[in-house]
């Protein structure tokens, strides 16, 4: 297309406005937007700076459609709405973007039910630390890992896509991310339930995962081994590109029942929540693994990583049984897709200290350390407390979860956080009420659980809990005869900052 020829940009304070406006402008076109919010209100106005982008902000001025040749309002507006009813020029949506705009970049995908944001990070730090940029959204405050966020991204400069890939529980979502950006490897951290409310049942949820799978085609695969439903998966799709697989060799602590892609309930000897050793009748069954982590010590963060060719000691500045699993994931792909060599990646790892919320130090309140962590899911709740018990004993866990599988993974969750916390202070109106149902079940909780009354919050996704809640939750918390806090949950790590207050 003409890069003399000028986009109008309708809706320039949304995610999609915002990336569109700036691919077009990184690809040499003549950029000028608008939106209905004034600058003061625009989130993601930072973002445009130094773009030389005209944005109108409050109002879509006549002289907006005099001064471009293409309109491209968001997706939500209606072409027949009072913005657009006198519009003589073409409108184009975000596919014709897609369609006109290429990455031109190699693309590495990373997804999963937990460990994306931990892997995607510390793959780009890496990735930084050795000269090479990653594409990034910057959209401050989004985690942009679903929709349309990944798919314009990877059309941002960059040497590299490095793209975290979510879903909301809709089917397709994922596929269209991977089909769209050109992918062509990429990471599986893992696959347990959620997000059942929308999808059913566990199997629907893992077929949507799946999709990832689909898409790479004839790509190259880095999976956890340990998780039977990845092996699953890659057989009933009959994957036909690299597979590299990769786990960790560690006694298991616990037995639980996950279901095979062949419809079999299996017995799954647990290293963490849903990954361990496992054998099905239908043949699936824990394989020799290209890359193994042993020799684990989680108190001085070390490991030692059996490559197809060497043995690494790895320095972690992390904690956690389930970051072994993490790094090593990273480490494989750092080398695969970054081509980098083993000692150029493990200062980086050395010298990462996590992302912001997960297992995440806050400060220290009436001598108590408490920490908050994004855990949202049964499976990744289960896994973080079995770490924080392993590594600091006992603690009281204030619960701001509302699980994105309702009831289900609420109790589900509620359960893991019983059997691992001296003391629980429900804050999310989830647990409030399981909590109701357990305290007249069994009096004698009265002892661990505490609970004031039932809240009137309505919960967004998988934020449970007001900020009020947050507060009044940690506040009681603090006066339970316990050395530390564990703050768990969306609304934990949003509201974090009354910690401070505190």
């Amino acid at each position: 297309m003409n890069k003399n020829k000028t986009f109008g940009v309708i809706g320039v304070c949304g995610a999609n406005g915002n990336l569109i406006a700036r691919v077009l402008k990184q690809r040499g076109y003549n950029v000028i937007g608008t939106d209905l919010s004034f600058k003061k209100d625009c989130r993601f106005a930072k973002s445009l700076e130094g773009y030389d982008i005209e944005v109108f902000y409050g109002k879509t001025p006549e002289s907006f459609f005099n001064k471009v040749d293409y309109v491209i309002p968001p997706l939500s507006l209606s072409k027949d709405s009072e913005i657009l009813k006198n519009c003589d020029k073409p409108i184009l949506d975000v596919y014709d973007i897609i369609d006109m705009i290429k990455p031109e970049k190699p693309v590495f995908g990373i997804t999963g039910t937990n460990g994306k944001t931990t892997s995607t990070t510390l793959l780009k730090k890496i990735a930084y630390d050795n000269g090479i940029k990653p594409c990034e959204h910057d959209l401050e405050g989004m985690q942009g890992n679903a929709e349309f966020i990944p798919i314009l991204q990877s059309r941002l400069d960059g040497d590299v896509g490095i793209l975290e890939v979510g879903t909301f529980g809709v089917p397709g979502t994922v596929g269209r991310i991977v089909k769209n950006t050109d992918m062509a490897a990429g990471l599986i951290t893992n696959i347990t339930p959620d997000h059942l409310n929308d999808l059913g049942s566990f199997m629907d949820y893992a077929n949507v995962k799946a999709e990832f799978i689909k898409e790479i085609g004839s790509g190259q695969l880095i999976v956890n081994a340990n998780d039977p439903t990845i092996i699953g998966l890659l057989r009933e799709l009959d994957f036909k590109g690299e597979v590299i697989t990769f786990g960790v060799d560690e006694l298991p602590d616990s037995i639980s029942m996950k279901e095979c892609v062949c419809g079999r309930e299996i017995a799954v000897k647990e290293i963490i929540s849903g990954c361990g050793y496992y054998f099905c009748k239908c043949g699936i069954t824990t394989p020799q693994v290209d890359y193994i982590a042993s020799n684990v010590d989680l108190a001085n963060r070390t490991f030692d990583l059996f490559t197809p060719t060497d043995k690494l000691t790895v320095k972690m500045g992390i904690d956690g049984l389930h970051n072994v699993y993490n790094v090593t994931g990273v480490i494989i792909a750092a080398h695969e897709f970054l081509g980098l060599p083993y000692d150029k990646i493990l200062p980086s790892i050395a010298d990462f200290n996590g992302v912001s919320g997960r297992m995440e130090e806050v400060g220290k309140v009436k001598g108590k350390d408490i920490y908050v962590d994004y855990a949202h899911n049964p499976a990744g709740v289960e896994t973080v407390l079995k770490e924080f018990k392993k590594l600091f004993g006992e603690f009281t866990t204030v619960i701001t979860v509302s699980s994105e599988s309702g009831y289900v993974g609420d109790l589900d969750i509620f359960n893991s956080v019983l059997k691992f916390s001296k003391f629980i202070v429900p804050a999310s109106v989830a647990s409030q009420k399981i909590a109701v149902e357990k305290l007249r079940e069994n009096p004698k909780l009265n002892d661990r659980i505490f609970l004031n009354h039932i809240d009137d919050f309505v919960k967004t996704g998988t934020l449970g809990a007001s900020e009020e809640e947050v507060r009044d939750g940690l506040i009681k918390a603090l006066n339970l005869d316990c050395e530390m806090v564990i703050a768990l949950g969306e609304a934990a790590t949003k509201f974090k900052s009354v910690v401070f207050e505190l």
